[in-house]
């Protein structure tokens, strides 16, 4: 044998060598991840087989909301069903129910939050949802289905009874505010968080349904609007400057107990009457129930201003 025959014999050893090699180290590509694009040809019903009513998560109540009504065009159910809110489903049912090829719509999805949200707002347009883009509840990436249930057959959030435990699940702090002594009756199912505050966005401070705190609060405490001959400035101008909306531990949702809360601006008017009444005329009245400690509504009672001739002390 001679030397080039040799060398053609070794690297040709070699190179089989290095093949073999390389088909063994050779790892099976990953499934891709996604769902892909082909959808069930059986529609909902495929998606039935599994999702019946043995299923964790009740899916047949959705067939009593209006998503399932066919009769009207602009529902899921008159086109893809199922698959036009979740997306193909052909990938998700051939693999038996791999979670990673459908779109849940629930927190642990793959899909992102903003193209979740999206695809609810390809139907759900309007006035209602304009101040979405940019607001806070949007720009905290929070869901569409982290506060609306779907496949509900009334969904908690819509209901009075009910929408404050889904807006308690992110705010504490109000859950809390609204055990105390002092509150809105939101738990106890006669006032929602929606009737001062649009989840979707306004241009409003804390996204209120109205454009003022003063518009929002007097839509219910209607004798408080005004316009008075004699206002109370805090009054005309911010409603919280006074009052915690969503409860305190003092009266009538009060930030602080009067004659603290008034003392704050009015340092100078009679200040030790709050104590002992002895700046009031008539011989003062010193040690009087309803001046000792007492609140300054006692004798100024039309806080929120007054219509009577006596004057700006809003006393009558």
């Amino acid at each position: 044998m001679n030397l080039k025959t040799t060398l053609a014999a070794l690297l040709l050893a070699f190179s089989g060598f290095v093949l073999a090699a390389g088909q063994t180290d050779k790892k099976e590509a990953p499934a891709e991840f996604g769902q892909g694009t082909k959808y069930s040809e059986e529609g909902a019903d495929t998606c039935l087989v599994c999702h019946n009513e043995e299923w964790a998560y009740p899916i047949f109540p959705i067939f009593k909301t209006k998503h399932a009504n066919r009769a009207d065009k602009r529902t899921p159910f008159a086109g893809l069903q199922c698959e036009a809110c979740h997306g193909p489903g052909a990938k998700h049912a051939e693999s038996g129910g791999d979670r990673n090829a459908i779109n849940s719509q629930k927190a642990n999805s793959w899909v992102a939050v903003g193209e979740r949200n999206k695809l609810c707002l390809t139907c759900h347009q309007g006035n209602a949802r304009m101040g979405w883009h940019g607001s806070a509840h949007d720009a905290n990436n929070v869901a569409c289905s982290s506060c609306h249930k779907v496949h509900a057959e009334r969904d908690p959030v819509l209901a009075k009874a009910t929408q404050a435990d889904a807006c308690f699940k992110c705010h504490k702090q109000q859950r809390a505010d609204f055990q105390k002594p002092s509150s809105h009756p939101v738990r106890f199912g006669q006032l929602a968080c929606s009737d001062c505050h649009n989840a979707h966005g306004t241009n409003a401070k804390a996204m209120l349904v109205k454009t003022t705190v003063n518009q929002t609060c007097t839509t219910c405490h209607a004798e408080k609007r005004g316009p008075f001959l004699w206002e109370h400035a805090p009054v005309a101008d911010d409603c919280t400057l006074c009052h915690s909306p969503h409860g305190t531990a003092r009266p009538s949702l009060l930030t602080k107990t009067p004659p603290l809360l008034c003392q704050q601006c009015h340092t100078h008017v009679h200040p030790s009457v709050a104590r002992t009444g002895a700046a009031l005329p008539a011989n003062g009245g010193a040690g009087a129930a309803f001046v000792v400690a007492g609140s300054c509504t006692n004798c100024h009672s039309q806080i929120h201003g007054s219509n009577h001739p006596s004057g700006v002390k809003l006393m009558r």
